[in-house]
Parts: structure tokens; C-alpha cells; sequence
């Protein structure tokens, strides 16, 4: 069995997916509604409600194979005007490396650390948030690699992440994990890009991981979907009718399309402030029916939800995004505990790691890792 740390925990997806043969040594978040809900779903043992920079590593037990950081995203996307590391949120990942710096001085390194973050870490402030990643890695002592990995290989969400994977130098490493040139499937243009705009000391101690192809997603949005929906109501037909006013020629065209489709289409919605013919922001209404949701966002505003728009026929019916089908989206099983909450339960999935995508990474990288550097026992560990 092999130990981790799982911080910014949420609601523990990471922990959902490394599955039975992971043992958590110690989990953490500062959100004490999260907190509920991962103590709901994994028991509260091995979690400590905290401010990271305000843990000692005498707060962290044992020595653990692995540490998992999933560290706010919204000052590395758009929604935190690209505030990058120095922001309030994403800049947690300092005090979050301090504390791995603790542990390296005490002899007890996790031998992987994994960081789990938006694609905008790879470019936020022209590259060089990700570049201080690479040099804090570096110098920590630590050889490591990226993959952009989308949920929508697994799941009907479209749901792009950066995943550095970082192994103590001097461990074993199976060759067949790295690869001499990056890989169009896990190494696009952006990630390449980032790293050439990395120190030379970080480019000496990079990897290009070399991860399988996943077979093909067999699910579609309208797997998910509820036919009787829990904790949202249908819109009446005056509010369907002020969404469908809400877009453009070309969306309105997209429901013509699926009212001719001849079957029950499924479409996903957001509203987004866009600039109308005369060059004022003004409120839109987007809608796909490509069989795939949008990227579930934590609910900071109205806009942020996603909405659900059924077409048969001449019928159009429309609602919230339910929090199970949320919870689906993500890859969390149906007896995952979810809170009762609307905003709380969708908060929770739209700030998680797509558990699917942590299931394939600790298959395909992170077990053979271990097993290819040596794996200690939980009893070692404690």
C-alpha cells in the first residue's frame, strides 16, 4: 500500500481516485464546509481544517510516498484576472512548498510530489509563475515533468489541467515512463512553450513523462443527466423563453439544429458577457450540444452555473445543472456523500480534480513510479 498527503483536499477527489491500495497519512483545506464533506466521505481522522502556511510539518505525521497539491486555481485563470503566484489564493503554493522544504530537512521527503492545477499556470505573467514552480522543484531536490491532461477523455466534460509530477532525485525511474521529446498527446504547444522559458538549472532536471493512450470515452453528456431532477426545478416557459432571447443568431441556430435532430438532444449553457453589434458588453446565452458539458466552475456568480437545455422536437425545456449530475461530471460515484446545499455541492465539484484523471495517472505513472523507486509499507510510513 502506498501513503500520500492530500492538500487542498476539497472534498478528497484525489483521494477518490488513487483508490483502495493509497492510504491517506494527513489531509488539509482551509474550507470548513469542505471539510464536512470530505469527513462525511473518508471519515475526519486525517484531516486537519487549517491554513496551510500556518501548518508546521509537526503537523504532518509519518513519511508519506507522495503529497498531492490541487492549490487554488482562480488567481492562475481569468476569473483571478491572472493575479498568478503572488495573488491570495494561488500564492498558497509557497507556504505549501515551505512545508515540503520542512519535511525534506527533517529526512522524511514524500519521494513524488504532484501539483494539480489550470493551464493558465503554464503562462500566467509571461511563463514565470511556472518557471518559479520548476526552480522551487529544482532546488528542493526534485526531477520533474508536466502533462496537460483533459477530463474529457475520460468524462463528457470538457475540463483541461496541468499535472507536474516531481520525483526526489536519485530515485529509480522505469524508463519506459519517460520519453526523449514531448508527445503531442499529453505535451501540447503551451506546455512546450513553458518550458522553454524555464531556468537551465529546471530544464537539467526535467522530464517528459510518457503516458498510454486512454481508450475512447464511451459516455455522452446525456448519460448523466437526471430524469428526475433533485434540488432544482424545471425554468417556467417564460424563463426558457429569456434564455433563448439571451443568444446569438448562431447559438439560436444550434437549437433549430437539435429540434430538427429528430431524438432528445442535450445541451449545455453558460452566459457569458460578450460585445453586441454595437460594441457594448452584453449578456449572452451559449449553448453546444456536442454530447459534452462545459467546464463546471465554482458558483461565484449566477453566470458560473451551468445550465441545461433539453430539446425534442418543438420542445425546450431548461434548469440548473443538478449537484449529483455535477458530481457525475467529475466522476464521483453515487455514493459519494454530496451537501445539501445547491451552491455548496456544485462549489464542490466545479473546484475539484476530475477523479477519472487521478485513477489513470496513478495506474500509468504514479504506482509505477513508486514501485520502480521502492515502496514502503504504511507501517514504515506512520
Amino acid at each position: 500500500m502506498w501513503t500520500f498527503y492530500e492538500f487542498f483536499a476539497g472534498g478528497g477527489m484525489a483521494r477518490a481516485g488513487l483508490g483502495e491500495d493509497w492510504q491517506c497519512l494527513f489531509a488539509n483545506d482551509i474550507d470548513a464546509r469542505k471539510g464536512a464533506s470530505y469527513a462525511a466521505n473518508w471519515g475526519g481522522e486525517q484531516l486537519t481544517i487549517e491554513d496551510v502556511g500556518k501548518l508546521r510539518s509537526t503537523d504532518v505525521p509519518g513519511r508519506a510516498d507522495m503529497a498531492w497539491a490541487s492549490f487554488p486555481c482562480q488567481d492562475l485563470s481569468l476569473a483571478g484576472d491572472y493575479a498568478g503566484l503572488q495573488g491570495e489564493r494561488s500564492g498558497t503554493f509557497w507556504p505549501f512548498w515551505r512545508l515540503m522544504e520542512a519535511l525534506a530537512e527533517e529526512g522524511r521527503p514524500p519521494a513524488v510530489v504532484v501539483l494539480e492545477n489550470v493551464c493558465g499556470a503554464l503562462t500566467s505573467h509571461g511563463g514565470k509563475d511556472f518557471a518559479a514552480i520548476g526552480d522551487a522543484l529544482a532546488s528542493g531536490g526534485y526531477r520533474f515533468g508536466a502533462l496537460v491532461i483533459d477530463a474529457i477523455r475520460f468524462l463528457p466534460q470538457s475540463r483541461p489541467r496541468l499535472i507536474v509530477a516531481a520525483v526526489c532525485q536519485g530515485r529509480a525511474i522505469p524508463e519506459d515512463l519517460m520519453t526523449e521529446r514531448p508527445s503531442s498527446l499529453w505535451h501540447p504547444a503551451n506546455l512546450v512553450g513553458a518550458y522553454e522559458k524555464l531556468s537551465r538549472q529546471s530544464k537539467d532536471g526535467w522530464l517528459w513523462w510518457n503516458l498510454p493512450a486512454p481508450p475512447a470515452r464511451q459516455s455522452t453528456f446525456g448519460d448523466v443527466i437526471e430524469h428526475e431532477p433533485q434540488g432544482v426545478a424545471w425554468h417556467t416557459a417564460a424563463e426558457t423563453r429569456r434564455l433563448l432571447d439571451l443568444m446569438s443568431p448562431i447559438n439560436r441556430e444550434k437549437v433549430e439544429q437539435a429540434k430538427r435532430a429528430g431524438k432528445r438532444m442535450v445541451g449545455g449553457i453558460y452566459k457569458r458577457t460578450r460585445r453586441d453589434e454595437y460594441g457594448q458588453r452584453a449578456q449572452r446565452a451559449e449553448v453546444r450540444f456536442d454530447d459534452i458539458a462545459g467546464c463546471l466552475r465554482t458558483p461565484a456568480g449566477g453566470s458560473s452555473r451551468q445550465t441545461i437545455v433539453i430539446v425534442e422536437g418543438n420542445g425546450i425545456r431548461s434548469r440548473l445543472l443538478t449537484p449529483r449530475e455535477a458530481a457525475r461530471l467529475m466522476g464521483l460515484p453515487e455514493s459519494y456523500d454530496l451537501p445539501t446545499n445547491y451552491n455548496e455541492a456544485y462549489h464542490l465539484a466545479g473546484d475539484g480534480v476530475a477523479v477519472p484523471v487521478v485513477r489513470f495517472l496513478a495506474v500509468h505513472l504514479l504506482e509505477p513510479l513508486l514501485a520502480g523507486a521502492g515502496r514502503r509499507s504504511a507501517s514504515e510510513a506512520a
